[in-house]
Parts: C-alpha cells; structure tokens; sequence
C-alpha cells in the first residue's frame, strides 16, 4: 500500500507512541486522524502543521461499542475513508493477581482488547468493500511470556494477537491485512520515572542493553501497513528480548 495520500486512524494517539505513529505516517504524507477520550490539545495539532496533510481529531471512548462506530463513522465523513487503522490505545492498572480487584482486571480488558475489538468492527465493512486496508494492532511482549503483576494486561495483549490472526484469516480474501505489534521496553515518560536499579534490571532482559524508541516503534506500524503480502503476524521490538 502507497501510504502518501492514505488515511491513517490512531487510537491513544495524544502521546507516547501513538502519538510517534501519527507523526510518522503525516511525515510521510498520510491524512491521520487523532484520537484519545478527551479533545486532543491545539498545542499538539500544531506540531502537524508542516506536513501539508489533513489532520483531524476524534474523541471518544473505544471500549463503548457505539462510541467506537460513532467516531469511525465521523472520521470517514471528514476524510472520505478510513484506509489503516492503529488499534494503539490502552491502558494499566498492575498489581498480584491475588489483590486485583474485577473491575481493575476488567478495566483494563475492556479498553485493551474490547476497544481493539469495537474499532475493527466497525473500520471491517467499509475496508472489505472497498477491497482494500490495513488493521495494525499494538499488542506486548507480556503478551506473549506474561509478566508478574499484569496479569490483566497480559491477558489483554495475548488476546490481541489471537484476535489479530482471527481477523486476518476472516478477511484475507478482501484484500484487508491485519497484523500486530509488541513492543517491549520503550523509552517513553513511563520508563523516565523508574529508578536506575530498575533501570538497570530491565536492560538486563533485553540483549541489545537498551530501551527502544517510540520512532522505532512506528517505522513497523508504517512497515506493516505498506507491505501487501503480510498478514496475520506479530513483530516484537523489543530488543531481541523474546527472540526464539
């Protein structure tokens, strides 16, 4: 898929890596759409202005299935069509599965993997019949080896990539490509308040002996929704950190 001239929709995408992919795929001459639950900033528009792109912003709560077709359905009537959707937003709430509340384990499930879910549901329609699209979903490495104390968002991510490979054999046919990422440690404000005995451990799990960055993140996202005869895959950026 040529990106230049495509319309890009990112979820989360008032920051951290969302908010990179957005940047990305504009620099790149995407129209892109902005999304988080509250308005995104003016201060953050304006960081597009030099693309000569369309930008739009979208706001809403992907987990409500009706809000998910509500800002899909807006988001195609400003740019005409939806081509690559970023399933990017998600969301914490860590802690021992022991004292983890239902609604912390179900928070965090409806956002991760419900909101993966009510978003594609409602790009799928007009991507199948257009006969063209790409769908990139933002799993985890804890997705695929778990982690102590994520047990919700563990098993959010490792249902995001079995939704992903699903989704992709349901609509292969069509010309609609789905695929997922998972990151593993990105340098990003979450890691920038961790202590350097902190630090230093989890540098220790990753082969290469440093945290990724957010642009690395979305050169794949851009990778992914250009290549035509890839489907049904996870990447891991994550340093060689899960490599087999």
């Amino acid at each position: 898929m040529q990106i230049k001239g495509k319309n890009v929709f990112v979820t989360g995408s008032s920051r951290g890596i969302g908010l990179a992919i957005a940047h990305k795929f504009a620099s790149l001459g995407a129209n892109v759409v902005l999304n988080g639950r509250s308005q995104v900033s003016d201060e953050i528009l304006a960081t597009f202005a030099d693309y000569g792109v369309k930008v739009e912003t979208v706001s809403g709560d992907i987990s409500v299935q009706k809000e998910a077709q509500e800002m899909v359905a807006k988001a195609i009537d400003l740019l005409g069509s939806i081509d690559i959707l970023i399933n990017n937003a998600g969301i914490t709430k860590d802690g021992l599965a022991m004292r983890m509340s239902e609604e912390e384990f179900e928070a965090v499930l409806k956002i991760n993997l419900t909101g993966t879910f009510n978003m594609t549901q409602a790009v799928l329609k007009p991507m199948t019949k257009a006969r063209e699209g790409a769908i990139i979903n933002m799993s985890s490495v804890v997705g695929l080896t778990g982690n102590a104390g994520q047990a919700n968002y563990a098993a959010s991510k490792a249902g995001m990539i079995g939704f992903t490979k699903s989704i992709a054999r349901e609509v292969a046919a069509r010309n609609v490509r789905v695929n997922a990422i998972a990151p593993g440690f990105i340098e990003s404000d979450m890691t920038a308040v961790l202590s350097d005995k902190i630090k230093e451990m989890m540098l220790g799990q990753i082969p290469m002996r440093r945290f990724g960055q957010v642009e690395e993140v979305a050169d794949v996202a851009v990778f992914l929704a250009s290549q035509e005869y890839l489907t049904g895959q996870v990447i891991a950026i994550d340093g060689g950190m899960t490599m087999q």
